[in-house]
């Protein structure tokens, strides 16, 4: 062997060791074979195994044998058995005689940023080749001097596995034969100031629970799945226009087992018991918070280090796939927050990957967050867009997503998020919008539409941006839809307040419609408003125990009839008194109180009456699917408006002070008789009962500029819902 080989290798300098380890064709004194060589520093001797014949080879120190197998001719096949200095002996095929794992396709997709099954490629794969059972391994680090696989089962020692270098890709690759399924692995990377780096695999599939860091080989495709006809339905589903309520969880927190010291469920046990509650809930879809691997779990998932894992706190893979899997045998889609802004700065993980800014910008006024502490991905580089489309696509293939919510996308689109005078850097016009995320944004919304037909993204944007739903060929982000974070601040801060003076706020309820038909929007009352110090939402809610509860009812109510779609943390419908908190388990016992029972029975009965009523929700964003009847009463707070569809409507009308009115005239679209399909404050949810009526006829009086007109009785702090009797399904008559 060469001198300069052998000290690279010995150094963990070398970039191709197939080049001098393994098979090779050779003449030895003017005869034809193949030469054999290994490199095992943790060997005091090594044999050659051929079709069951041993055949020693030749210590050379420093841990490399040799040996000539003369006539022998290529392919040549044969595993290495190894002694230790104590005796200990170990078998495993050679890694160093296989061909590349990659195809030319693989690299030729990769080098264009394009693969979109990138998670197949790079990673860590069992699989057999040329008769040897192991795992394929592959990484990109461009600038990365050296690379080696280490694990548990090569003591992890970063000189006996160095990967080969695939040309000017940036990607290495190793196989290994005899690494099984569940071994832990990472990868020791020199950089090129001759430092040593050991990363978890950014393509780990599983990975160990915190605090203990590395992946962990995982096999693939063998999970049972039984939701074809979900799954063959989604294709077509266009949720713009069908009925959408969104519960939103906590895994760790949405229950757990004080009997077994507050543990939190795991995937398997609390999917049977959330599909069972969302389902009597009657709501549609379920969001997760951050379900990838994150090593602080007071960052709810948002501080992302494992991209392509499943948390390991509740289980394997194939268990948060039985998840997703009972959820839509119930019905219910499941949604994940994503969080492709930006990373922590966990040295483990991506940071700093290969010796330099990899994923990240090496300019800290581009690359970190100066709220979270956290690193930005670099979008202007063509591997990292493609590292994290392909992982928007991971989820909904292999795990049957339905969606992403995008966390943070008000901080993608502005160079200057959150940052002061000079401490950022104008783009290529000068201007303050990230032209890469922008491009990045587009590029994901465009591939998952094509790619996962039916699935939804949903972006969580708090700015002005134009077109966030907008299609990209007019122009858009292409998201299908946005959060309005606006309206959810307006109508807290609205609801907040005494109801003495709520007569000077009425446009904090209005405001929101001059804005309404600009996206496809989604209502949230979500975990930002019910975290630091903020409350919950029963705590918002001014007056005594009864007011806070009407007032609930009254605002879940708005909510869901008002355009958009809805989404409600978990455990509002408990009415909790405090806040949400990540360590513990919702407080289920409090529906040992009637009132907050019969709040989640009303919350039960109006998700009933929303997806029942086509008017409710099929003309969502569409200007003809809302029209106000009279916002001009705000000396008693008192709203009206019409919702649409096709062929119905529905009329709701809100009185948000405690003060009830005995006959008052609304104007309505038709004459007939109208069914009070929901009053919140029935006796049933805990209301005062107020005498209402539940039929109305209509009267020949025109009023709010329409020819029929209702008189109907407002109860204090509530809202009803009537429906022409004629479009009202008999399950929702009185």
């Amino acid at each position: 062997m060469d001198g300069g080989e052998r000290a690279a290798l010995l150094e963990g300098r070398h970039a191709h060791p197939h080049q001098v380890l393994g098979a090779h064709e050779a003449t030895v004194a003017g005869v034809a074979g193949i030469v054999v060589r290994v490199f095992q520093p943790a060997a005091a001797d090594c044999a050659m195994v051929v079709h069951g014949v041993v055949t020693a080879l030749r210590p050379e120190g420093d841990g490399f044998f040799a040996g000539f197998v003369p006539g022998a001719t290529m392919p040549f096949h044969y595993h290495l058995r190894f002694i230790a200095a104590d005796g200990t002996t170990w078998e495993r095929g050679d890694a160093y005689r296989h061909w590349p794992s990659l195809g030319e396709m693989d690299l030729y997709l990769f080098r264009e940023g394009t693969h979109r099954r990138l998670w197949e490629m790079l990673g860590a794969h069992l699989r057999e080749m040329d008769g040897d059972e192991g795992t394929a391994f592959a990484l990109w680090a461009p600038n990365a001097e050296r690379v080696s696989v280490v694990g548990d089962w090569c003591q992890w020692d970063g000189r006996q596995f160095p990967m080969r270098r695939m040309g000017e890709s940036g990607l290495w690759e190793l196989f290994i034969p005899g690494v099984r399924e569940n071994a832990l692995y990472k990868f020791e990377l020199r950089t090129k100031d001759g430092g040593l780096r050991v990363k978890t695999d950014p393509m780990a599939r599983k990975m160990e629970q915190a605090p203990s860091t590395a992946s962990i080989v995982v096999r693939e495709g063998t999970f049972p799945w039984k939701d074809d006809t979900w799954m063959g339905a989604r294709t077509h589903r266009d949720w713009t226009h069908e009925p959408m309520l969104i519960y939103e969880v906590h895994l760790g927190s949405w229950a757990r087992l004080p009997e077994e010291g507050d543990r939190t469920l795991s995937y398997r046990e609390i999917a049977p018991r959330l599909a069972a509650h969302v389902t009597a809930l009657g709501f549609t879809h379920v969001e997760l918070l951050p379900v990838m691997e994150h090593p602080f779990y007071g960052s709810w998932g948002y501080q992302v280090t494992g991209y392509y894992a499943p948390s390991s706190r509740y289980g394997s893979p194939d268990d948060f796939r039985f998840f997703v899997d009972t959820l839509h045998d119930a019905g219910i889609g499941v949604l994940l927050d994503w969080v492709p802004a930006h990373f922590p700065k966990d040295d483990y993980a991506l940071r700093w990957f290969d010796g330099t800014a990899l994923y990240e910008h090496e300019d800290p006024r581009l690359g970190e967050h100066p709220d979270w502490g956290t690193l930005i991905f670099n979008y202007g580089r063509k591997e990292v867009r493609n590292f994290l489309v392909a992982n928007a696509l991971y989820w909904l293939h292999e795990f049957h997503c339905d969606g992403l919510r995008v966390d943070a996308v008000a901080s993608m689109l502005y160079l200057d998020y959150s940052r002061n005078h000079g401490e950022w850097v104008p783009n290529r016009y000068g201007g303050r919008e990230n032209l890469e995320a922008i491009d990045f944004l587009r590029e994901m919304n465009a591939v998952v539409c094509e790619d996962a037909p039916g699935c939804v993204t949903v972006a969580e944007d708090s700015t002005a941006w134009p077109g966030v739903t907008r299609p990209i060929r007019e122009g858009g982000l292409g998201f299908t839809f946005k959060w309005n974070m606006g309206w959810m601040h307006d109508t807290l801060a609205y609801f907040e307040r005494d109801p003495i003076y709520r007569r000077y706020h009425q446009g904090e309820l209005t405001f929101a419609m001059v804005y309404e038909n600009s996206e496809h929007f989604i209502m949230p009352l979500s975990h930002d408003e019910m975290v630091h110090m903020k409350g919950s939402l029963y705590a918002k809610m001014p007056g005594d125990h009864w007011q806070k509860m009407a007032n609930l009812r009254a605002l879940f109510a708005y909510q869901f009839t008002r355009p958009g779609k809805s989404l409600l943390f978990m455990g509002s419908e408990l009415a909790p008194y405090d806040e949400w908190d990540h360590d513990h388990s919702l407080p289920w016992h409090l529906l040992d109180d009637p009132s907050r029972a019969g709040l989640r029975d009303y919350l039960t009965r109006l998700a009933h009456a929303y997806r029942a009523l086509p008017p409710l929700w099929q003309r969502d964003g569409d200007h003809r699917g809302f029209e106000w009847i009279d916002t001009g009463d705000a000396q008693h707070s008192v709203l009206s408006y019409v919702r649409w569809s096709d062929d119905a409507h529905a009329i709701v009308i809100l009185n948000l002070t405690p003060t009830p009115h005995v006959r008052y005239r609304v104007g309505v679209p038709e004459s007939g008789t109208y069914v009070r399909v929901i009053g919140t404050d029935d006796v049933r949810w805990g209301g005062s009962g107020y005498p209402v009526d539940e039929h109305v006829a209509t009267d020949d009086v025109p009023y709010h500029g329409r020819r029929y007109s209702v008189e109907v009785a407002l109860p204090p702090l509530s809202a009803i819902i009537l429906a022409p009797e004629r479009v009202v399904p008999a399950s929702l008559l009185p």
